[in-house]
């Protein structure tokens, strides 16, 4: 749009010519300098700068692939926008400016591409579990880029892509996210589409409380979340086990069992599934209380007791309380020793299960055992006069049945008793015994007392013999008496005593007095002096040997004997004892002679008068007299009698 004046010369060697006679020439206009945009997705603005002395503009708008028809419009403005175009489509765009003489000046080309319309079609599909939305549409015409927004209260996702599909990951939970989607390629982006809502799964409850009130009963509380629409709460067991429970509240309530560990989590659901797995709580119950507690042991100072292994319980905690007093053992076996304890004493016992992670059952029923009662003390054994053991103690059990025991050699010998003591009868003589005593109740026997030693007094000999030995002296003889050491005898009359202490079983007793009846006496010794007194039949020591015995002559062969009778004896037997034979005869009752006939003469005889016992028997230990007997005549052995005596 400038005139121009143009001269031509010529350039030579030799200089320059002169200039052409000048000739006039205007060029044409400039070509608008374009600025385009696409502000919607069916119009293309275009916008230029004013041209110098232009006076119009014509602007002409096609596609770019020479397809479909051709747009064209003139205006003065420096602006113009075509509309109801093609979204996404690249147009080609012309302008140029034309002068007051309407000569058109250069034109201006360049292409615009219309941006693209929103896609349509959203599909939002919603992963649960990984919080991620995949969103997908209907491609767009002309885009060349997709963005996905995921806008909440708190925060704002998004995702780009080329494709019709695209995955926002990182969703939170208990969100409620608007979804919208905008495609864009170079001539800018389209409108978001309408937002769709996303509503996530809820969170995970939080602040979960387990309790067990009262035990068996779990109760499993929580916190209310954001978009849930119920809630499920898992128990595990760790047997396997496993139980839930549906509802709209934050509470929930399962039974439970004692010795288990369970493994608890809480879910909340909603139209997009089930939340996060929040933390898994673990709640061990008290182990279980034992059941079977047995005594297997109770004696007066310990109790031993056993049960069966319980679920749950890794130490167990006994515990025996007497009211005052408490006793405990701790261990891991089933089974428990409780030592020191007072005898015949009631205890509460308690066997507590013990977990580290639950601590004690406190819950644990008792239950009572009584120890066995104290041994007794014997404090003395006595006789009575009819020769029976009493045996007395001290104790302070109650309601105690005592038993004493006699223990030797002959055998056991028992007497029993509620009291402080006891009779012990029938024991044999002779025998040493140990005494113990013991308690017994309902919970069991008491150790023995300590022993006591007692010795019964001897045995009384079985018989006693008396015999005569001389006229004064006697021989005690008698059976042995079990038990005794020595012997004491004695023969006791009106006249006196006599009496000897030996160990054999046998004495001799002097001093006699004869014909005169005697009590027999016998003490039976033992070695730690316990005697025996022994009766007996008394004697009658033998009559004594009759006096002034002489002979007679009674006819040609006869002799009469005299004696002078003494104390003690009715009966008498005379024995002449010769060469020529033994002659006897016996006085009739009353008399103290006796005849003997046709006794032979020439021979020297022994006369011995003697006492005849009531047995019978002729003592032989009275004076003998010895006389001669010489014959008188002629005829050998027939002739008279003459007698002399010689001592």
């Amino acid at each position: 749009a400038t005139l121009y004046q143009i001269t031509i010369r010529s350039i030579g060697a030799a200089g320059r010519s002169q200039a052409s006679p000048p000739k006039q020439a205007k060029t044409v206009l400039a070509a608008p300098i374009l600025e385009v945009r696409s502000p919607s997705p069916d119009s293309i603005l275009v916008q230029w700068e004013a041209v110098y002395t232009a006076v119009g503009f014509s602007v002409s708008i096609m596609r770019a692939n020479g397809l479909g028809r051709i747009w064209k419009e003139n205006t003065t403005n420096t602006t113009l926008t075509f509309t109801s175009l093609d979204a996404g489509t690249l147009y080609t765009i012309k302008a140029y400016a034309w002068n007051a003489n309407g000569t058109p000046g250069d034109d201006s080309t360049c292409n615009q591409r219309t941006s693209p319309r929103a896609p349509a079609n959203i599909q939002v599909s919603f992963d649960s579990g990984a919080l991620k939305a995949s969103v997908s549409w209907a491609p767009t015409e002309g885009a060349f880029n997709y963005t996905v927004m995921a806008s909440s209260d708190s925060s704002k996702l998004s995702c780009s892509t080329t494709f019709s599909s695209c995955t926002i990951s990182s969703l939170q939970c208990g969100t409620e996210y608007l979804i919208s989607v905008s495609a864009s390629n170079d001539a800018g982006t389209s409108r978001s589409t309408p937002a769709v809502t996303l509503r996530t799964v809820a969170c995970a409850p939080g602040r979960v409380i387990i309790q067990e009130d009262p035990p068996g009963h779990l109760s499993v509380s929580w916190s209310n979340v954001d978009l849930s629409d119920y809630y499920v709460a898992f128990v595990k067991s760790d047997d396997g086990l496993e139980v839930h429970c549906n509802t709209s509240l934050t509470q929930c309530n399962f039974f439970s069992e004692c010795g288990f560990t369970y493994f608890i989590s809480v879910f909340a659901y909603n139209k997009a599934g089930q939340s996060p797995l929040g933390n898994v709580f673990n709640y061990t119950t008290a182990p279980c209380c034992p059941s079977d507690i047995n005594p297997v042991l109770v004696s007066s100072d310990r109790v031993e007791i056993v049960w069966s292994p319980v679920r749950g319980a890794e130490l167990y905690e006994t515990k025996a309380v007497d009211g005052v007093n408490m006793v405990e053992c701790n261990d891991t076996a089933p089974a428990c020793t409780l030592s020191a304890l007072e005898c015949d004493t009631t205890y509460n016992i308690t066997v507590y299960s013990f977990s580290e992670v639950r601590g004690s059952n406190t819950s644990c029923t008792s239950q009572f055992i009584t120890t066995a009662p104290c041994s007794p003390e014997i404090k003395n054994i006595s006789k009575d006069a009819f020769s029976t053991i009493n045996v007395h103690w001290r104790s302070s059990n109650d309601d105690a049945t005592y038993t004493v025991t006699a223990r030797g050699k002959t055998g056991l010998y028992q007497c029993s008793s509620t009291g402080e003591s006891c009779t012990l009868g029938g024991l044999p003589c002779g025998s040493a015994f140990s005494i113990t005593a013991v308690a017994e109740t309902q919970a069991g026997q008491s150790l023995p007392s300590y022993s006591v030693p007692l010795e019964t007094v001897p045995c009384c000999p079985g018989s006693l013999t008396v015999t005569q030995v001389t006229q004064s002296v006697v021989n005690v003889s008698w059976t042995v008496g079990t038990g005794a050491q020595t012997y004491m005898t004695a023969l006791e009359s009106r006249t006196g005593q006599s009496k000897c202490h030996t160990h054999q079983n046998h004495c001799l007793l002097g001093c006699i007095t004869c014909g005169v009846n005697y009590t027999a006496v016998l003490k039976a010794i033992s070695a730690t002096g316990l005697t025996a007194d022994c009766a007996y039949p008394s004697y009658f020591s033998s009559a004594c040997c009759p006096l002034g015995v002489k002979l007679y002559r009674l006819g040609p062969n006869g002799i009469r004997i005299y004696w002078q009778a003494t104390r003690g004896s009715a009966n008498y037997s005379t024995d002449l004892y010769g060469s020529k034979g033994i002659f006897t005869c016996a006085p009739s009752a009353g008399f103290s002679f006796c005849d003997v006939t046709e006794i032979p003469c020439g021979d020297v005889y022994t006369v011995m008068v003697s006492p005849v016992a009531e047995t019978g028997l002729k003592l032989t230990f009275c004076p003998k007299k010895i006389y001669s007997v010489t014959c008188s005549g002629s005829t050998l052995g027939m002739g008279k009698l003459f007698f002399s005596w010689i001592k």
